[in-house]
């Protein structure tokens, strides 16, 4: 009898998909220099993402134990803080701060998201093992190793979203973050290919988060702290393939009826562009100058470009005209009332109207008071969203991936400004040589607003060696960042 059979109770071979992601995971040679050291850019980058999230109570009261007292002595570092944890606890903690700000990395194709979501997972399993290998008197887990595991953890969510779009079915990407991060943390514990198996079929029978909260009328708060979750299902899920020897399930993608294709992806298999390597971490999206959806980014450039012509005629404004890609158009295009951060900083008119007034956009400016301007809404009201053809093209192009928007402001006389258009924010592979000078700034920043100045030279001391931040083991890199 053939698997399609629902009566048969013979096991088939695994799903193709999850083999490929075991196989990757155990015998994949990251031996990209470009890769590597864009993840050690990554990393400092998201961990200044961490500190900035700290000035934000919302954020802050999620990052201890799930009840009071219940730590961990020894256990992982959450950076910024004093808390000790368990290592799964310790992943939704650390991706929560990471992912809080909407500022960290991107990938945007037929599903977004952002990759170093997966360091929640990564630095709180590699904290972990790498303290007890130090008290069992073996050689700790180093940073360079963490590298690696990052660049394959953005691999493997960056793979799938290429061509395999979650959110057409109202799934949120963070499927693809407890995906990437069950494989990675499976593997860092010690498990076999089988054990990959294993933990990827549990994460693909959890199915996934709706996407629910990121859109109107629903936008909402748990949009910061739902990758923090993907992360600590992940290492559950992990944990139970290694230490507890679940039963593993080979045909949860497959199996007719019950499986994930059947209940949540419309019966599709997964198409895949590109077998995995180093592509996503060597071509991955940082966020840099403003903290903005990222579909948003150059259209909020091109708001900062026409500040000066604009702020002082503001009550002359007819319309105001925004071109933008079709993801663009259908995620962040927004009317009405917003009820609160999440729902201004996914809203495109908001993030140009800020910047058109007060030539700026940072995170406080999505807060309350920033936001009772009545400008701000005045503006809005009189933008016009629509999708370029062109920007949509390049956004899907293999050998471009742009997020390309365009601005225009129309005044009451008939005049109106050029139309600034943008193809692709600082943050992109294409303007690295411009960026990573910017992205230092943003990180010493982050550091600077929240740590001692000693610790903060510290920790600028060892990232600027390559060699000594790759030496250093995960324990002592996290210890720097500790309260």
């Amino acid at each position: 009898m053939s698997q399609h059979d629902i009566r048969s109770a013979q096991r088939p071979a695994p799903d193709a998909p999850m083999l490929a992601i075991a196989d990757y995971m155990a015998d994949g040679e990251i031996s990209s220099r470009d890769a590597i050291d864009t993840a050690r850019y990554m990393v400092m980058d998201s961990l200044g993402c961490a500190m900035l999230a700290m000035k934000f109570p919302e954020c802050v009261k999620h990052l201890g134990p799930v009840v009071p007292g219940a730590t961990m002595v020894g256990g992982v570092r959450v950076p910024g803080t004093s808390h000790e944890l368990d290592p799964v606890q310790a992943a939704f903690a650390i991706g929560t701060q990471i992912r809080w700000l909407d500022f960290n990395d991107t990938w945007l194709a037929a599903e977004w998201g952002h990759p170093s979501d997966n360091l929640g997972s990564i630095l709180a399993v590699g904290d972990y093992l790498s303290r007890k290998a130090e008290r069992e008197g073996r050689t700790p887990l180093d940073m360079g190793q963490v590298l690696r595991y990052a660049v394959k953890a953005h691999e493997i969510q960056g793979i799938y979203a290429l061509q395999n779009s979650f959110n057409r079915v109202g799934l949120d990407h963070v499927i693809l973050v407890r995906l990437a991060s069950t494989a990675v943390a499976t593997h860092m514990l010690g498990g076999d290919k089988d054990a990959i198996v294993t933990a990827v079929a549990h994460s693909w029978i959890d199915n996934g988060a709706l996407r629910t909260y990121r859109h109107a009328p629903n936008t909402g708060p748990r949009k910061s702290w739902a990758a923090g979750d993907a992360c600590r299902r992940a290492v559950i899920h992990a944990l139970n393939a290694v230490d507890k020897g679940v039963v593993g399930y080979p045909s949860a993608l497959s199996a007719k009826t019950w499986g994930f294709y059947d209940v949540a992806f419309k019966g599709k298999a997964f198409e895949f562009e590109r077998p995995f390597g180093s592509y996503v971490m060597e071509n991955v999206l940082f966020k840099i100058s403003h903290p903005a959806e990222f579909h948003a980014q150059t259209a909020v450039e091109c708001a900062m470009r026409l500040h000066a012509e604009v702020a002082p005629r503001l009550d002359q404004i007819e319309r105001i005209e925004i071109e933008t890609q079709e993801a663009g158009a259908r995620i962040i295009d927004k009317t009405g009332p917003l009820a609160n951060y999440a729902d201004r900083d996914h809203c495109i008119q908001y993030m140009v109207a800020v910047p058109l007034i007060f030539g700026r956009l940072t995170a406080d400016d999505y807060g309350d008071v920033v936001a009772a301007d009545p400008r701000i809404d005045a503006l809005r009201s009189k933008m016009n969203v629509h999708e370029n053809p062109q920007f949509t093209r390049d956004y899907f192009d293999a050998g471009k991936r742009y997020i390309g928007n365009a601005v225009q402001v129309f005044f009451k006389d008939g005049s109106h400004t050029a139309k600034v258009s943008i193809d692709y924010p600082i943050g992109h592979r294409k303007r690295r040589a411009e960026g990573i000078p910017v992205l230092l700034q943003k990180f010493e920043g982050a550091l600077r607003g929240h740590l001692p100045q000693q610790c903060v030279q510290r920790i600028l001391e060892v990232c600027a060696s390559a060699e000594r931040f790759d030496a250093m083991p995960v324990h002592c890199f996290m210890d720097l960042f500790a309260l």
